[in-house]
């Protein structure tokens, strides 16, 4: 390998600018077909298969008419007063207009939608009324037909004793004509009575069925007596629009178009607030705070360089790297779904593994060019020798990455993709366009001083003579892993979540909605679930209503339930949808703990009790990485560690660096957790709302994190292996490791470190808690674990840290990262050295 990069570094500085022009030809393809078949990005995270999902699958499938996704536009009064008539109206035909957009499939005018509740209210009131004089009227009835069965009882009493005095008078014959017409006549009454008495008794059975199913009625609207679509002060209004499809698949232009509807309605004395569903924000790609972050890095670059051309090489080879690679993967987008934060990965990574990367070759170069090496040998001797080290550390980097397709995550897998795509690129870029831009600037990648001293020895001590004190190791070694697990004990209460509209900038009207909704409504209504119970058997529309009832008032009676208010039923009368306001927002405990509830809960008649919503949806999504993450930390652990026992030949360097990583990803998510979670020092973060940390954001830090931590080790301790296989003492070769790679290490960590930390300032808090997470690990990595911890443990395990059992030793192959072989058939021959020049300044 040493050899192949020698080779081709030496062709890419004697062909530099074809190999410049054909990566410009490869960035021009990217672009072009980012722009042919590049698709939308989206905000919304979703995971097929999970418990979710199913729900929303069957809704689909069995109940169309409450599928599909559901946004919220809030409506208030800009001076918090009463809507008026006219706005009422106003607000109702830009409702009915917006159905007219793409993939709106319907609205619901919150004022009518609340009348009609309101109208229930009062139906029930009336019905209720109704009911009492209906039982008056059927009462006085029952009283007339008693009175007259009375009378009736009376008339039979008299003709029955008429019938007896006839008889012993002996003139029975005589009068019975008569009686057998009194007879008839009091029979008939009673046929009448009979009559009357089953149209009372009818009547009054339908009067209690009526009462039955008012009550019910009554019941129902008890159980959704906390949903209200008006404001009680009638101030704020919210409506519903429902998509043709789930939100995730609905196109961001048809988002847009909403928004850009309700926003510019102008309706007089009233703003539209549309919801995070529908306005959640698309972080920019590279917006102020990712330049500010890079200018930082080019301030580092050039205090560490000297010269503006050595400053900004690495940042014009990572800047093509990103280029390319973004592109390239953004072209996909039209194809697969993309998350929003997807590229933006790709473009940390990028940035930072490809200024760091250039900058390992081009710090070997200057190196050998002040040592008096000829250029294009020195270019490809450092390109053999450093270039090799970038791609065996890039390795590790690119096995973190890919290996996140094992989560069975796609969204997931996606990024781990993208980001693995521009590592690779800004590998090549290294291996390959640094050399030819080396090639071009010459000895100016020097300063003017050091160009007027090329080949002359500096005078300064090379290396250490004496290794590490002991005591100072043993001290370095114990308040190292103590700041680091001081800093990790917030990770202790780390909560896992989606973003919710509290998360939304400020200054968006998704944010303005989400606090309306709590202020006005309760923030329970912020995240609503959406309760599916299937049925054991069929239910009949006589029976509905009442089975609503039961159902409702079960999941009523739960923890932190606010309201349920039925849905509906599907066609096949098999599954009943509900929906759920708990008590506090979607990203709180006790709403977890309440989807957690309902899906324990047992009804009888119900197969299965399914939950929808974003509470629900976070659950989901947090235990699915939680399964996939032994898994991945199994593959990613397990290779990385082969390929530093191959690298080191040894086998504790691989376990105690693999144990530093653990340290610093443990303080890195205890640091997440303090700034993210608890709100500590979020004022300078931007972060006015603290909430749980992004589901997917640690497995994704212990990806990335894994990847950039076994580079620092790598750039470390082959320094100190090469120091001890030219004859050095285990303790002194980590000194005199430790003084030849520090000065790059602590560049490269700030560079990447400023590179991340630029992320902060996005305006989405998904990509700011990523850039956090990894810069905050990165520098605590590189700071503590690489330059502090490891070579104090390095020191303190002496000859040991080398050892490797015999039989591995003759089977392992030699890998030689640092390129000696490379080195020993080409060794270094000074050329004659230039005259000085008196300089006062370095040029650029």
């Amino acid at each position: 390998m040493a050899s192949l990069l020698y080779r081709l570094g030496r062709f890419s500085a004697r062909r530099a600018w074809l190999v410049i022009v054909a990566w410009v030809v490869i960035l021009g393809l990217a672009g072009g077909a980012f722009a042919l078949f590049g698709g939308t990005l989206t905000s919304s995270v979703s995971i097929p298969g999970t418990a979710t999902q199913k729900v929303s699958d069957e809704l689909a499938e069995k109940f169309p008419a409450a599928s599909g996704g559901r946004g919220t536009v809030v409506f208030t009064t800009t001076d918090d007063s009463a809507f008026t008539a006219e706005q009422k109206t106003a607000i109702g035909e830009l409702l009915t207009g917006a159905v007219g957009l793409d993939n709106v499939k319907s609205s619901t005018n919150p004022f009518d939608t609340q009348a009609q509740i309101d109208d229930q209210a009062q139906k029930i009131v009336d019905g209720r009324q109704q009911i009492v004089d209906a039982t008056a009227q059927i009462d006085a009835g029952q009283a007339q037909i008693d009175a007259a069965t009375a009378q009736l009882d009376a008339g039979q009493a008299q003709l029955d004793a008429a019938t007896s005095q006839a008889d012993a008078a002996g003139q029975l014959a005589a009068a019975q004509a008569t009686l057998d017409a009194q007879q008839a006549q009091i029979d008939a009454g009673r046929a009448t009575l009979a009559e009357q008495q089953a149209t009372l008794d009818a009547s009054r059975t339908e009067l209690a069925t009526q009462s039955t199913t008012l009550e019910d009625g009554s019941d129902l609207l008890d159980l959704a007596a906390g949903i209200r679509q008006v404001s009680t002060d009638e101030t704020t209004a919210v409506a519903s629009l429902q998509f043709d499809t789930s939100l995730n698949q609905v196109p961001a232009e048809s988002k847009e178009a909403v928004v850009d509807e309700m926003e510019s309605a102008g309706i007089d004395g009233v703003t539209a607030e549309v919801s995070n569903d529908i306005a959640a924000s698309i972080p920019e790609i590279l917006g102020p705070g990712e330049v500010g972050g890079v200018i930082v890095a080019a301030i580092v670059l050039f205090i560490m360089l000297g010269t503006l051309i050595g400053a900004g090489l690495p940042l014009l080879n990572a800047l093509v790297g990103v280029g390319v690679g973004v592109l390239a993967s953004l072209a996909l987008s039209g194809t697969v779904e993309m998350l929003s934060v997807t590229p933006v990965l790709g473009v940390m990574l990028g940035l930072a593994v490809g200024i760091d990367y250039s900058l390992f070759i081009l710090n070997r170069h200057r190196t050998q060019l002040r040592n008096g090496v000829a250029l294009q040998e020195s270019i490809g001797l450092a390109n053999g020798t450093s270039g090799n080290a970038v791609v065996f550390a890039g390795a590790t980097v690119l096995i973190a990455l890919l290996a996140l397709n094992l989560t069975g995550v796609p969204f997931l897998g996606l990024m781990g993709t993208v980001g693995a795509v521009c590592v690779f690129v800004a590998i090549l870029i290294a291996t390959t366009m640094t050399p030819a831009l080396l090639g071009l600037v010459g000895t100016k990648i020097l300063t003017k001083k050091a160009r007027a001293r090329i080949g002359t020895p500096s005078g300064k001590v090379v290396a250490p003579d004496k290794p590490m004190n002991t005591v100072r190791a043993v001290v370095t070694v114990i308040a190292g892993i103590a700041v680091l697990l001081v800093v990790a004990l917030p990770a202790l209460t780390m909560r896992l979540g989606l973003p919710a509209g509290s998360s939304e900038p400020l200054d968006s009207s998704a944010y303005r909605a989400y606090k309306l909704v709590d202020d006005k409504f309760g923030a329970g209504v912020n995240g609503p679930l959406l309760v599916v119970a299937d049925l054991d058997t069929a239910i009949t529309d006589d029976d509905l209503i009442a089975e609503q009832v039961r159902i409702g008032t079960l999941l009523k009676a739960e923890n932190d339930v606010v309201a349920v208010a039925p849905i509906g039923a599907s066609d096949d009368d098999m599954l009943l949808a509900f929906q759920v306001i708990p008590e506090e927002g979607p990203t709180s405990e006790s709403t977890e703990q309440l989807v957690r509830d309902l899906r324990g809960l047992d009804i009888d008649g119900v197969s299965s009790l399914g939950v929808a919503g974003n509470a629900s949806g976070n659950i989901d999504v947090s235990e699915k990485l939680a399964a996939a993450l032994p898994l991945y930390l199994l593959v990613v652990v397990g290779l990385s560690l082969v390929i530093l026992i191959f690298v080191f030949r040894s086998i504790l360097v691989p376990l105690t660096a693999t144990l530093g990583f653990v340290l610093s990803l443990f303080a890195a998510f205890g640091a997440i957790t303090a700034v993210f979670q608890w709100g500590w020092l979020g004022f300078l973060f931007g972060i006015h709302d603290p909430g749980p940390i992004l589901s997917f954001l640690p497995i994704l830090v212990v990806g990335v994190l894994f990847g950039l931590a076994m580079d620092y080790q790598l750039f470390l301790v082959s320094g100190m292996r090469e120091a001890y296989a030219h004859g050095a003492p285990a303790r002194l070769a980590v000194q005199r490791g430790f003084h030849a790679g520090r000065t790059v290490v602590i560049a490269a960590a700030l560079i990447m470190a400023s590179v991340f930390s630029g992320f902060v300032f996005s305006n989405s808090v998904m990509i700011q808690s990523i850039g956090f997470g990894l810069g905050v690990g990165v520098l605590l990595d590189a700071f503590v674990v690489r330059l502090l911890i490891i070579p104090a443990v390095m020191h303190l395990l002496g000859d040991a840290a080398w050892w490797l059992p015999k039989w591995l030793d003759r089977i392992l192959p030699n890998v030689d990262v640092e390129g000696a072989s490379l080195e020993r058939t080409h060794p270094m021959h000074p050329v004659a050295e230039p005259e000085s020049e008196p300089v006062t300044a370095p040029t650029v």
